[in-house]
């Protein structure tokens, strides 16, 4: 069951958990963005969020989507979303442009897309990889 923080309403895994303590609004994030990048960021949304006992969080430099723990992280650019989730192994493949080892258990990676015609069903993969990792 969520816990939500009194003072930022943020929805938490639990009463404990650390966060950044603050209100944001997420369209503070966007502003002066290109369209394309609000596009691509709903498009995103709009399949992650829908999954099982997702929580999203917006701090001042990006959203996070939390499942048990952080699995998924976009960051809004200038002109593009730097995506970051995890895996149990190191990605090398494009569009994948860094994966280094977060823990003894998982590698962090990061993707960067300006459009929405960058979307691709392994990227979705990825992160529903990332969302069941422990």
């Amino acid at each position: 069951m969520p816990y939500t923080c009194p003072k930022c309403d943020r929805e938490l895994t639990g009463q404990h958990q650390r966060h950044y303590c603050a209100r944001v609004n997420p369209d503070d994030l966007f502003k002066g963005k290109p369209d394309e990048l609000i596009l691509l960021f709903d498009k995103l949304l709009a399949e992650v969020a829908g999954w099982p006992d997702v929580l999203v969080g917006v701090t001042p430099n990006c959203i996070t989507f939390v499942h048990r723990q952080t699995f998924f992280v976009i960051r809004p650019m200038q002109k593009q979303l730097d995506l970051k989730f995890y895996s149990a192994t190191k990605l090398d493949e494009p569009p994948v442009i860094k994966s280094t080892q977060a823990t003894a258990k998982r590698f962090e990676n990061h993707i960067r897309l300006s459009s929405t015609n960058d979307l691709r069903p392994q990227l979705f993969t990825w992160i529903r990889e990332s969302y069941g990792l422990l």
